[in-house]
């Protein structure tokens, strides 16, 4: 009985922890199997945590989000290094570390470090340090083993000069000048952070525009903040050779242009982390990007065998990999009886922040659905211009009869924390009246949704009276 369980889950980043917290919550007994010492995954260690407190450190020692008040030279430090940003970083990955082991503890949660991988479908092994092995059984199994940087054998990466996003964290100083390939969200966010501290960043994507899942409103506002500052932006341009010329990076596009920087950071897409899983062992195979394809209630080809977080594609967002890892450990348990419905909220630390939750213009679109649009702009709200920021905005889409809200978008300071409004009158199926009829604290960035929905009411009425004009003219 010491090696049985009713639940093994394989890695302990988001989706991990929340699946087995949640079953343990339930009264079963879990196994979490991490293949490093310290929990939390690539999220605590390399990925989400480390990058947005290298961001909260350069937004607070460039001074840049007080320029609007303070003037442009306005900054707290001078000479910005690596070490100031990474300081930062390891202060909050030792303090997400420990509490996220407390919490294994504290819900009596069975943790092993070591390499995992299937035996057989409901046999796991581990093998830790010194070669040494453990076989565990579990009568349900969730995979969550996330995902690592994609590494293409053309891609001749070396340490300090081609790397990749994990690899960046382990500079010694900050280049004077970056090619970043791939405008995705890592590679993205990034673009804004180190152009931020003065490194001479381009930004290089094959697509026409960034960020393709996101509200072109929203895309074309980053895209001028992003020339603004500094960086250079090659969209529709691919990559057809990359190489070192001494200590210069060169890279090749496909229209025979060259890009020469310091450092190349290559972060086109991430392959799941299931090449050493023994998948084959448990009857399972993954595509050819590592990820697993599951079912709604994310089942694998295995009924009792799960996946969550980033080994299942997109959206792989760590509040996302959270709420599939929940939802994950209570359809095994019974807890579900249909599949659930998301709402998910996204979440992209670029500077200004984006965040958005519900449908886009694009979706509507080409559903053929009706709707109406609202905007409220941060230098109109009197919270915006406390705290300097200009250019943020928040725009809603509902039905133009209905007024049932369908979706929010915003762009700005503060965005990923705002849109959480917006998400819960989406879920509960009311309209932007609701807005108007709310009262707000003041001077907040909350006001912006009275704003918007006002401007959303004031463009039907246009609508409406130009249509009585016209049958007048008529």
């Amino acid at each position: 009985m010491k090696h049985e369980f009713e639940l093994i889950v394989i890695g302990s980043g988001p989706a991990g922890q929340k699946a087995a917290l949640n079953a343990a919550k339930l009264g079963k007994r879990v196994a979490l199997i991490d293949r490093s010492d310290s929990l939390g995954g690539v999220c605590i260690h390399t990925g989400t945590i480390p990058s947005k407190a290298i961001r909260e450190a350069v937004l607070h020692l460039t001074g840049m989000n007080l320029r609007q008040v303070y003037g442009e030279s306005y900054s707290v430090k001078q000479e910005i290094t690596m070490q100031d940003l990474l300081y930062r970083a390891q202060h909050v990955i030792r303090t997400e570390t420990e509490v996220i082991r407390n919490q294994m503890r504290r819900n009596r949660v069975e943790v092993y470090s070591g390499v995992a991988s299937f035996v057989d479908a409901n046999t796991v092994r581990i093998r830790r340090e010194g070669d040494e092995t453990i076989d565990i059984r579990g009568l349900n199994v969730l995979v969550a083993v996330g995902t690592d940087p994609a590494r293409p054998a053309n891609v001749p990466f070396t340490a300090g000069k081609i790397i990749d996003s994990t690899e960046l964290l382990s500079l010694s100083k900050l280049p004077r000048s970056m090619t970043i390939v791939g405008g995705g969200v890592i590679g993205t966010e990034y673009a804004c952070m180190l152009s931020a501290v003065g490194v001479k960043v381009t930004l290089i994507e094959s697509r026409p525009r960034l960020l393709e899942f996101v509200d072109d409103e929203l895309i074309e506002a980053l895209q001028f903040r992003l020339r603004d500052s500094g960086v250079r932006l090659r969209l529709g341009e691919s990559v057809s050779k990359i190489e070192l010329d001494g200590n210069t990076v060169v890279a090749t596009l496909a229209s025979h242009k060259t890009v020469r920087s310091e450092t190349l950071l290559y972060s086109i897409g991430r392959q799941g982390a299931t090449a050493n899983l023994g998948l084959e062992n448990a009857g399972l195979s993954a595509d050819n990007r590592g990820r697993l394809k599951v079912n709604e209630y994310f089942q694998t080809a295995v009924p009792h065998i799960y996946a969550a977080g980033d080994v299942i594609g997109f959206p792989a967002l760590a509040a996302t990999s959270m709420e599939q890892g929940r939802q994950a450990s209570s359809h095994m348990f019974h807890q579900y009886t249909e599949a659930p419905s998301p709402l998910y909220p996204y979440g992209i630390y670029t500077i200004p922040e984006i965040s958005m939750v519900g449908a886009t213009e694009q979706q509507l679109t080409q559903e053929g659905t009706p709707y109406e649009v609202g905007i409220a702009r941060y230098r109109e709200i009197a919270r915006g211009q406390l705290i300097g920021d200009a250019h943020g905005l928040l725009k809603l889409l509902f039905h133009p009869e209905s007024r049932r809200l369908l979706g929010v978008h915003t762009f700005g300071t503060q965005a990923t924390e705002l849109v959480h409004i917006g998400q819960a009158v989406i879920a509960a199926g009311m309209p932007i009246d609701y807005f108007i009829d709310t009262v707000f604290n003041y001077p907040t960035l909350a006001e912006c949704y009275k704003v918007a929905a006002l401007d959303g009411i004031n463009r039907i009425r246009s609508s409406d009276e130009t249509v009585v004009e016209l049958n007048k003219a008529a």
